[in-house]
Protein backbone atom coordinates (compact mmCIF):
# COMPACT_ATOMS: atom_id res chain seq x y z
CA UNK A 1 0.00 0.00 0.00
CA UNK A 2 1.54 3.56 -1.05
CA UNK A 3 2.12 5.37 2.04
CA UNK A 4 4.70 8.84 2.56
CA UNK A 5 7.98 8.38 2.78
CA UNK A 6 9.56 10.06 5.77
CA UNK A 7 11.86 12.47 4.34
CA UNK A 8 8.91 13.92 1.81
CA UNK A 9 10.25 16.75 -0.67
CA UNK A 10 6.79 18.93 -0.09
CA UNK A 11 3.98 19.20 2.18
CA UNK A 12 1.40 16.42 1.99
CA UNK A 13 -1.52 17.05 0.16
CA UNK A 14 -4.47 19.21 1.74
CA UNK A 15 -8.17 20.77 1.48
CA UNK A 16 -8.59 23.60 0.35
CA UNK A 17 -9.53 26.12 2.49
CA UNK A 18 -13.55 26.81 2.67
CA UNK A 19 -15.42 29.62 3.46
CA UNK A 20 -17.89 29.82 6.38
CA UNK A 21 -21.51 29.26 6.11
CA UNK A 22 -21.93 32.79 7.49
CA UNK A 23 -19.97 34.07 4.74
CA UNK A 24 -21.81 32.66 1.62
CA UNK A 25 -25.07 34.24 3.74
CA UNK A 26 -23.32 37.09 3.73
CA UNK A 27 -22.58 37.37 -0.17
CA UNK A 28 -25.95 35.83 -1.07
CA UNK A 29 -27.54 38.96 1.20
CA UNK A 30 -25.12 41.39 -0.90
CA UNK A 31 -26.82 40.10 -4.41
CA UNK A 32 -29.90 40.82 -2.94
CA UNK A 33 -28.91 44.02 -2.33
CA UNK A 34 -27.71 44.90 -5.74
CA UNK A 35 -30.56 43.31 -7.09
CA UNK A 36 -32.74 45.35 -5.31
CA UNK A 37 -30.68 48.50 -6.11
CA UNK A 38 -30.42 47.89 -9.82
CA UNK A 39 -33.82 46.63 -10.09
CA UNK A 40 -35.55 49.24 -8.00
CA UNK A 41 -38.08 50.12 -10.60
CA UNK A 42 -38.87 46.94 -10.89
CA UNK A 43 -39.27 46.72 -6.97
CA UNK A 44 -41.28 49.84 -7.46
CA UNK A 45 -43.88 48.49 -10.20
CA UNK A 46 -44.49 45.53 -8.41
CA UNK A 47 -44.56 46.46 -4.93
CA UNK A 48 -46.23 50.45 -5.11
CA UNK A 49 -44.46 53.68 -3.77
CA UNK A 50 -45.00 52.55 -0.80
CA UNK A 51 -43.98 49.00 -1.06
CA UNK A 52 -40.28 49.63 -2.75
CA UNK A 53 -39.83 52.62 0.22
CA UNK A 54 -40.49 49.85 2.88
CA UNK A 55 -38.55 47.06 0.84
CA UNK A 56 -35.01 49.60 0.42
CA UNK A 57 -35.79 50.54 4.28
CA UNK A 58 -35.91 46.94 5.77
CA UNK A 59 -32.58 46.30 3.40
CA UNK A 60 -31.18 49.19 5.21
CA UNK A 61 -31.92 48.15 8.14
CA UNK A 62 -30.62 44.92 7.99
CA UNK A 63 -27.05 46.53 6.54
CA UNK A 64 -27.06 48.20 9.78
CA UNK A 65 -27.89 45.30 11.59
CA UNK A 66 -25.16 43.24 10.40
CA UNK A 67 -22.49 45.75 9.56
CA UNK A 68 -22.35 47.65 13.26
CA UNK A 69 -21.20 44.11 14.90
CA UNK A 70 -19.03 43.87 12.54
CA UNK A 71 -17.51 47.38 13.15
CA UNK A 72 -17.44 46.48 16.85
CA UNK A 73 -15.28 43.10 16.09
CA UNK A 74 -13.39 44.60 13.70
CA UNK A 75 -14.43 41.58 10.88
CA UNK A 76 -13.89 40.43 8.03
CA UNK A 77 -10.65 43.13 8.52
CA UNK A 78 -10.93 47.10 10.25
CA UNK A 79 -12.60 49.01 8.96
CA UNK A 80 -10.65 51.35 7.15
CA UNK A 81 -11.99 55.09 8.10
CA UNK A 82 -9.00 57.03 6.94
CA UNK A 83 -10.16 55.00 3.17
CA UNK A 84 -13.32 56.73 3.48
CA UNK A 85 -14.99 58.38 0.09
CA UNK A 86 -14.96 61.92 1.90
CA UNK A 87 -15.87 63.70 -1.16
CA UNK A 88 -18.77 61.63 -1.88
CA UNK A 89 -19.72 62.28 1.63
CA UNK A 90 -18.86 65.98 1.64
CA UNK A 91 -22.16 65.83 -1.11
CA UNK A 92 -24.39 63.70 1.03
CA UNK A 93 -23.57 65.92 3.95
CA UNK A 94 -24.15 69.03 1.81
CA UNK A 95 -27.48 67.62 0.41
CA UNK A 96 -28.76 67.03 4.30
CA UNK A 97 -27.58 70.74 5.07
CA UNK A 98 -29.46 72.46 2.17
CA UNK A 99 -32.37 71.82 3.99
CA UNK A 100 -32.16 75.27 5.85
CA UNK A 101 -32.50 76.90 1.91
CA UNK A 102 -34.40 74.36 -0.19
CA UNK A 103 -37.52 75.62 -2.12
CA UNK A 104 -38.68 72.31 -1.31
CA UNK A 105 -37.74 70.93 1.91
CA UNK A 106 -39.89 67.88 1.68
CA UNK A 107 -38.73 66.07 -1.33
CA UNK A 108 -35.05 67.16 0.10
CA UNK A 109 -35.81 65.08 3.56
CA UNK A 110 -37.25 62.12 1.74
CA UNK A 111 -34.33 62.17 -0.96
CA UNK A 112 -32.00 62.74 1.40
CA UNK A 113 -33.08 59.35 3.42
CA UNK A 114 -32.94 57.71 0.11
CA UNK A 115 -29.10 58.65 -0.88
CA UNK A 116 -27.90 57.95 2.96
CA UNK A 117 -29.35 54.34 2.56
CA UNK A 118 -27.31 54.00 -0.59
CA UNK A 119 -24.70 55.40 0.18
CA UNK A 120 -24.61 52.83 3.95
CA UNK A 121 -24.99 50.07 1.82
CA UNK A 122 -22.24 51.26 -0.89
CA UNK A 123 -20.02 51.06 2.10
CA UNK A 124 -20.54 48.27 3.18
CA UNK A 125 -20.62 46.38 0.38
CA UNK A 126 -16.82 47.59 -0.28
CA UNK A 127 -16.04 46.60 3.26
CA UNK A 128 -17.01 43.33 3.61
CA UNK A 129 -16.36 41.66 0.18
CA UNK A 130 -13.39 41.24 -1.97
CA UNK A 131 -12.95 42.63 -5.16
CA UNK A 132 -13.47 38.78 -6.92
CA UNK A 133 -16.49 38.92 -4.75
CA UNK A 134 -17.90 42.33 -6.00
CA UNK A 135 -17.25 41.17 -9.60
CA UNK A 136 -19.26 37.58 -8.45
CA UNK A 137 -22.09 39.55 -6.82
CA UNK A 138 -22.96 41.59 -9.61
CA UNK A 139 -22.44 39.20 -12.01
CA UNK A 140 -25.30 37.16 -10.03
CA UNK A 141 -27.61 40.63 -9.76
CA UNK A 142 -27.22 41.12 -13.45
CA UNK A 143 -28.03 37.58 -14.46
CA UNK A 144 -30.80 37.49 -12.00
CA UNK A 145 -32.37 40.82 -13.53
CA UNK A 146 -32.07 39.58 -17.36
CA UNK A 147 -33.42 36.54 -16.51
CA UNK A 148 -36.45 37.58 -15.24
CA UNK A 149 -36.56 40.12 -17.91
CA UNK A 150 -36.35 37.34 -20.42
CA UNK A 151 -39.06 35.93 -18.30
CA UNK A 152 -41.25 38.72 -18.24
CA UNK A 153 -41.01 39.42 -21.34
CA UNK A 154 -41.65 35.87 -22.47
CA UNK A 155 -45.08 35.92 -20.39
CA UNK A 156 -46.61 39.18 -21.37
CA UNK A 157 -45.87 38.11 -25.16
CA UNK A 158 -46.98 34.39 -25.07
CA UNK A 159 -49.45 33.98 -22.11
CA UNK A 160 -51.16 37.76 -21.58
CA UNK A 161 -50.91 38.46 -24.75
CA UNK A 162 -50.88 42.43 -24.65
CA UNK A 163 -49.17 44.94 -22.55
CA UNK A 164 -48.73 44.79 -18.58
CA UNK A 165 -49.55 47.94 -15.95
CA UNK A 166 -47.51 48.21 -13.05
CA UNK A 167 -48.45 46.73 -10.27
CA UNK A 168 -50.56 44.09 -12.47
CA UNK A 169 -53.34 46.69 -13.16
CA UNK A 170 -56.62 46.08 -15.09
CA UNK A 171 -56.27 47.77 -18.51
CA UNK A 172 -58.62 50.58 -18.57
CA UNK A 173 -60.96 51.24 -21.54
CA UNK A 174 -59.43 53.22 -24.29
CA UNK A 175 -55.96 53.72 -25.42
CA UNK A 176 -53.53 55.14 -22.81
CA UNK A 177 -49.85 56.19 -23.43
CA UNK A 178 -46.99 53.62 -23.60
CA UNK A 179 -45.01 55.15 -20.94
CA UNK A 180 -47.18 53.94 -18.38
CA UNK A 181 -46.50 50.79 -19.33
CA UNK A 182 -44.32 48.15 -17.57
CA UNK A 183 -43.87 45.54 -20.37
CA UNK A 184 -44.95 46.72 -23.93
CA UNK A 185 -45.19 43.45 -25.21
CA UNK A 186 -42.43 44.04 -28.36
CA UNK A 187 -40.43 41.20 -27.89
CA UNK A 188 -41.80 39.60 -31.03
CA UNK A 189 -43.45 43.17 -33.12
CA UNK A 190 -39.38 44.65 -33.38
CA UNK A 191 -40.28 47.26 -30.89
CA UNK A 192 -38.25 48.38 -27.84
CA UNK A 193 -38.08 45.73 -25.00
CA UNK A 194 -38.80 47.26 -21.28
CA UNK A 195 -37.50 43.88 -19.27
CA UNK A 196 -38.94 44.02 -15.48
CA UNK A 197 -37.10 47.09 -14.91
CA UNK A 198 -40.13 48.37 -16.97
CA UNK A 199 -37.90 50.92 -18.67
CA UNK A 200 -35.57 50.61 -21.87
CA UNK A 201 -32.78 52.92 -21.33
CA UNK A 202 -32.37 51.22 -17.95
CA UNK A 203 -32.72 47.56 -19.34
CA UNK A 204 -30.03 49.19 -21.86
CA UNK A 205 -27.50 50.65 -19.19
CA UNK A 206 -27.84 47.71 -17.05
CA UNK A 207 -27.39 44.88 -20.20
CA UNK A 208 -23.60 46.71 -20.86
CA UNK A 209 -22.77 46.60 -17.28
CA UNK A 210 -23.26 42.96 -17.29
CA UNK A 211 -21.33 42.59 -20.88
CA UNK A 212 -18.34 44.08 -18.94
CA UNK A 213 -18.56 41.81 -15.88
CA UNK A 214 -19.39 38.33 -17.64
CA UNK A 215 -16.96 39.48 -20.08
CA UNK A 216 -13.75 40.40 -16.88
CA UNK A 217 -15.07 37.12 -15.72
CA UNK A 218 -14.51 35.24 -18.43
CA UNK A 219 -10.91 36.92 -18.84
CA UNK A 220 -10.28 35.13 -15.74
CA UNK A 221 -11.19 31.84 -16.95
CA UNK A 222 -13.66 31.80 -14.06
CA UNK A 223 -15.52 28.48 -13.96
CA UNK A 224 -18.46 27.72 -16.49
CA UNK A 225 -17.11 30.21 -19.27
CA UNK A 226 -19.77 28.65 -21.27
CA UNK A 227 -22.62 29.65 -19.30
CA UNK A 228 -21.15 33.03 -19.20
CA UNK A 229 -21.00 33.62 -22.68
CA UNK A 230 -24.38 32.65 -23.40
CA UNK A 231 -25.35 35.19 -20.40
CA UNK A 232 -23.34 37.59 -22.84
CA UNK A 233 -25.02 36.44 -25.89
CA UNK A 234 -28.49 37.21 -24.00
CA UNK A 235 -27.10 40.72 -22.91
CA UNK A 236 -25.87 41.57 -26.00
CA UNK A 237 -29.09 40.75 -27.35
CA UNK A 238 -30.92 43.30 -24.68
CA UNK A 239 -28.73 45.80 -25.35
CA UNK A 240 -29.41 45.91 -29.13
CA UNK A 241 -33.75 45.45 -28.82
CA UNK A 242 -33.90 48.63 -26.07
CA UNK A 243 -32.30 50.71 -28.60
CA UNK A 244 -31.12 52.85 -26.24
CA UNK A 245 -28.51 55.87 -28.13
CA UNK A 246 -27.07 56.67 -25.14
CA UNK A 247 -26.68 53.43 -24.10
CA UNK A 248 -24.96 52.52 -27.79
CA UNK A 249 -22.72 55.64 -26.93
CA UNK A 250 -21.44 54.43 -24.02
CA UNK A 251 -20.85 51.09 -25.26
CA UNK A 252 -18.54 52.75 -27.96
CA UNK A 253 -16.92 54.59 -25.27
CA UNK A 254 -16.02 51.56 -23.41
CA UNK A 255 -14.88 49.94 -26.40
CA UNK A 256 -12.16 52.68 -27.29
CA UNK A 257 -11.14 53.07 -23.36
CA UNK A 258 -10.52 49.31 -23.05
CA UNK A 259 -8.58 49.10 -26.28
CA UNK A 260 -6.31 52.01 -25.07
CA UNK A 261 -5.46 50.45 -21.20
CA UNK A 262 -5.11 46.96 -22.77
CA UNK A 263 -2.47 48.82 -25.15
CA UNK A 264 -1.39 50.29 -22.16
CA UNK A 265 -0.37 47.10 -20.44
CA UNK A 266 1.35 46.08 -23.14
CA UNK A 267 3.75 49.24 -22.87
CA UNK A 268 7.13 48.74 -21.69
CA UNK A 269 8.77 51.91 -21.22
CA UNK A 270 7.55 55.35 -19.95
CA UNK A 271 7.50 56.61 -23.43
CA UNK A 272 6.00 53.60 -25.07
CA UNK A 273 2.89 55.19 -22.87
CA UNK A 274 3.49 58.64 -23.40
CA UNK A 275 2.77 57.65 -27.39
CA UNK A 276 -0.17 56.06 -26.54
CA UNK A 277 -1.55 58.46 -24.38
CA UNK A 278 -0.54 61.39 -27.12
CA UNK A 279 -2.75 59.17 -29.69
CA UNK A 280 -5.50 58.00 -27.41
CA UNK A 281 -6.38 61.95 -26.70
CA UNK A 282 -5.47 63.35 -29.91
CA UNK A 283 -7.80 60.47 -31.89
CA UNK A 284 -10.67 61.37 -29.13
CA UNK A 285 -10.51 64.87 -29.81
CA UNK A 286 -10.95 64.70 -33.14
CA UNK A 287 -13.51 62.15 -33.13
CA UNK A 288 -15.60 63.77 -30.39
CA UNK A 289 -15.17 67.03 -32.58
CA UNK A 290 -16.17 65.14 -35.51
CA UNK A 291 -19.16 63.64 -33.80
CA UNK A 292 -20.53 67.53 -32.92
CA UNK A 293 -19.79 68.64 -36.23
CA UNK A 294 -22.21 65.19 -37.90
CA UNK A 295 -24.30 65.09 -34.60
CA UNK A 296 -27.72 65.75 -36.32
CA UNK A 297 -27.41 62.64 -39.00
CA UNK A 298 -25.46 60.98 -36.60
CA UNK A 299 -28.37 61.33 -34.17
CA UNK A 300 -30.62 60.54 -37.25
CA UNK A 301 -28.96 57.12 -37.66
CA UNK A 302 -30.09 56.35 -34.10
CA UNK A 303 -33.55 57.67 -34.14
CA UNK A 304 -32.92 60.95 -32.20
CA UNK A 305 -33.52 64.48 -32.87
CA UNK A 306 -30.57 67.01 -32.46
CA UNK A 307 -31.92 68.26 -29.58
CA UNK A 308 -31.71 64.60 -27.81
CA UNK A 309 -35.38 64.25 -28.16
CA UNK A 310 -36.26 67.43 -26.37
CA UNK A 311 -33.75 67.34 -23.59
CA UNK A 312 -31.76 70.81 -24.61
CA UNK A 313 -35.39 72.98 -25.41
CA UNK A 314 -37.57 71.50 -23.29
CA UNK A 315 -35.53 70.30 -20.21
CA UNK A 316 -32.29 71.93 -20.41
CA UNK A 317 -33.44 75.46 -20.76
CA UNK A 318 -35.75 75.24 -17.99
CA UNK A 319 -33.56 73.92 -15.62
CA UNK A 320 -30.76 76.50 -16.23
CA UNK A 321 -33.36 79.22 -15.28
CA UNK A 322 -34.12 77.82 -12.18
CA UNK A 323 -30.60 77.14 -11.00
CA UNK A 324 -29.73 80.70 -11.97
CA UNK A 325 -31.96 81.85 -9.11
CA UNK A 326 -29.58 80.39 -6.67
CA UNK A 327 -26.91 79.41 -8.72
CA UNK A 328 -23.80 79.30 -5.58
CA UNK A 329 -25.76 77.13 -3.20
CA UNK A 330 -28.72 75.85 -5.55
CA UNK A 331 -32.17 75.46 -4.73
CA UNK A 332 -32.30 72.37 -2.55
CA UNK A 333 -31.15 68.44 -2.90
CA UNK A 334 -33.70 66.45 -4.66
CA UNK A 335 -32.55 63.47 -6.33
CA UNK A 336 -35.30 62.30 -7.93
CA UNK A 337 -37.72 64.91 -7.96
CA UNK A 338 -41.18 64.46 -6.27
CA UNK A 339 -43.53 64.75 -8.72
CA UNK A 340 -46.05 65.56 -6.35
CA UNK A 341 -44.54 68.25 -4.97
CA UNK A 342 -45.96 71.53 -5.88
CA UNK A 343 -42.22 72.61 -7.04
CA UNK A 344 -42.75 69.66 -9.47
CA UNK A 345 -46.01 69.14 -9.97
CA UNK A 346 -46.03 69.69 -14.10
CA UNK A 347 -43.50 71.73 -14.45
CA UNK A 348 -41.22 70.08 -16.93
CA UNK A 349 -43.62 67.17 -18.62
CA UNK A 350 -42.92 64.58 -21.29
CA UNK A 351 -45.64 62.79 -22.81
CA UNK A 352 -48.08 63.89 -19.86
CA UNK A 353 -45.80 62.60 -17.29
CA UNK A 354 -44.11 64.67 -14.82
CA UNK A 355 -40.21 64.67 -15.30
CA UNK A 356 -38.42 63.44 -12.42
CA UNK A 357 -34.71 64.49 -13.06
CA UNK A 358 -32.95 66.42 -16.00
CA UNK A 359 -31.43 64.28 -18.31
CA UNK A 360 -28.18 65.80 -17.11
CA UNK A 361 -26.51 64.80 -13.74
CA UNK A 362 -24.33 68.07 -14.03
CA UNK A 363 -27.31 70.22 -14.98
CA UNK A 364 -29.19 68.29 -11.66
CA UNK A 365 -26.57 68.49 -9.18
CA UNK A 366 -26.15 72.53 -10.37
CA UNK A 367 -30.16 73.25 -9.86
CA UNK A 368 -29.80 71.21 -6.83
CA UNK A 369 -26.76 72.02 -4.97
CA UNK A 370 -25.04 74.94 -7.22
CA UNK A 371 -21.69 75.92 -8.14
CA UNK A 372 -20.92 74.02 -5.07
CA UNK A 373 -22.30 70.68 -5.61
CA UNK A 374 -20.81 70.20 -9.52
CA UNK A 375 -17.51 70.88 -7.48
CA UNK A 376 -18.12 68.11 -5.07
CA UNK A 377 -19.16 66.08 -7.41
CA UNK A 378 -16.99 66.50 -10.19
CA UNK A 379 -13.75 65.85 -7.69
CA UNK A 380 -15.47 62.23 -6.84
CA UNK A 381 -15.95 61.39 -10.43
CA UNK A 382 -12.56 62.76 -11.34
CA UNK A 383 -10.75 60.70 -8.58
CA UNK A 384 -12.27 57.76 -9.02
CA UNK A 385 -11.78 57.65 -12.98
CA UNK A 386 -8.08 58.48 -12.33
CA UNK A 387 -7.53 55.99 -9.70
CA UNK A 388 -9.63 53.73 -11.53
CA UNK A 389 -7.52 53.66 -14.83
CA UNK A 390 -4.02 53.43 -12.86
CA UNK A 391 -5.48 50.50 -11.14
CA UNK A 392 -6.38 49.15 -14.51
CA UNK A 393 -3.34 49.47 -16.63
CA UNK A 394 -0.92 49.46 -13.43
CA UNK A 395 0.86 46.17 -12.94
CA UNK A 396 -0.10 44.53 -9.46
CA UNK A 397 3.06 45.67 -6.86
CA UNK A 398 3.04 45.01 -3.28
CA UNK A 399 6.71 44.13 -3.17
CA UNK A 400 9.90 44.14 -5.29
CA UNK A 401 8.13 41.76 -7.94
CA UNK A 402 7.27 43.90 -10.83
CA UNK A 403 6.51 41.09 -13.10
CA UNK A 404 3.54 39.94 -11.90
CA UNK A 405 0.50 39.71 -14.22
CA UNK A 406 -2.32 41.67 -14.92
CA UNK A 407 -5.93 40.95 -13.64
CA UNK A 408 -8.95 41.31 -15.88
CA UNK A 409 -10.41 42.22 -12.59
CA UNK A 410 -8.80 45.43 -12.40
CA UNK A 411 -10.29 46.48 -15.41
CA UNK A 412 -13.75 46.65 -14.29
CA UNK A 413 -13.89 49.76 -12.01
CA UNK A 414 -12.64 52.02 -14.76
CA UNK A 415 -14.92 50.85 -17.42
CA UNK A 416 -18.03 51.24 -15.07
CA UNK A 417 -16.65 54.56 -14.10
CA UNK A 418 -16.68 55.72 -18.37
CA UNK A 419 -20.57 54.31 -18.52
CA UNK A 420 -21.54 55.90 -15.76
CA UNK A 421 -19.55 59.61 -17.06
CA UNK A 422 -20.69 59.12 -20.44
CA UNK A 423 -24.41 58.40 -19.42
CA UNK A 424 -24.54 61.61 -17.36
CA UNK A 425 -24.40 63.89 -20.68
CA UNK A 426 -28.22 62.64 -21.07
CA UNK A 427 -29.21 61.05 -18.12
CA UNK A 428 -29.36 61.95 -14.19
CA UNK A 429 -28.84 58.38 -12.56
CA UNK A 430 -25.61 58.76 -12.04
CA UNK A 431 -25.84 60.56 -8.88
CA UNK A 432 -28.46 58.56 -7.33
CA UNK A 433 -29.63 54.88 -6.54
CA UNK A 434 -27.15 52.36 -8.62
CA UNK A 435 -25.02 55.63 -9.76
CA UNK A 436 -24.49 56.35 -6.52
CA UNK A 437 -23.77 52.97 -4.85
CA UNK A 438 -21.35 52.24 -7.65
CA UNK A 439 -19.62 55.51 -7.02
CA UNK A 440 -19.45 55.36 -3.50
CA UNK A 441 -18.49 51.12 -4.02
CA UNK A 442 -16.06 51.82 -5.80
CA UNK A 443 -14.07 55.00 -4.79
CA UNK A 444 -13.98 53.17 -0.93
CA UNK A 445 -12.77 49.85 -2.60
CA UNK A 446 -10.04 51.45 -4.84
CA UNK A 447 -8.84 53.69 -1.85
CA UNK A 448 -8.95 51.14 0.82
CA UNK A 449 -7.46 47.90 -1.20
CA UNK A 450 -5.61 49.24 -4.43
CA UNK A 451 -4.70 45.54 -5.30
CA UNK A 452 -6.38 42.71 -5.84
CA UNK A 453 -6.47 39.70 -3.74
CA UNK A 454 -3.87 41.46 -1.14
CA UNK A 455 -4.98 42.79 2.52
CA UNK A 456 -8.56 42.29 1.47
CA UNK A 457 -8.53 39.61 4.67
CA UNK A 458 -6.90 36.99 6.20
CA UNK A 459 -7.75 33.93 3.96
CA UNK A 460 -7.38 35.46 0.53
CA UNK A 461 -8.98 33.03 -1.72
CA UNK A 462 -8.16 34.90 -4.92
CA UNK A 463 -4.87 34.06 -4.24
CA UNK A 464 -5.18 30.54 -4.31
CA UNK A 465 -3.00 30.29 -0.95
CA UNK A 466 -3.54 31.29 2.56
CA UNK A 467 -1.44 34.58 3.04
CA UNK A 468 -0.64 36.55 6.43
CA UNK A 469 -3.08 40.18 5.94
CA UNK A 470 -0.82 42.53 4.56
CA UNK A 471 -1.20 46.07 6.30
Amino acid sequence: MAQYTKHPVSAPPTAPERESTGHLLLRGYAILVLFVTFAHSAVYNLLGRDGAAITLAVFTLATLAIGIPMLARNRPQPFRWRRLPWTALGYTTLALVSVAWSQWRGPTIITWVLLAAVTVNGLFLAHVLTWHEIVRALSSAFKWILGLSLAIELWVSLVLHGPLLPNFLTLPDGKIDPQWYWVRDNLFDGGRIQGIVGNANLLAIISLFALITFGVLFAARARWRTTLALWMLLAAYFLLRTASATALVCAAAVALVLVVALAMRRARTPGARTRIYVVAISGTAIAGLGAWLLREPLLGLLGRSADLTGRSDKIWTKVLQRAGEHPVFGNGFSSPWIPEDPAFDEWITDHGITVFHAHNMWLDVLLQLGVVGVILMAVAYGTLLWRSWFFAVDRPRWDLDGERPFSPLTLLPNLFTVVLLVQGFSESTPIMLWGWLLLVLLSFKLKSVPLVGVGERDLLFERGARQRRVP
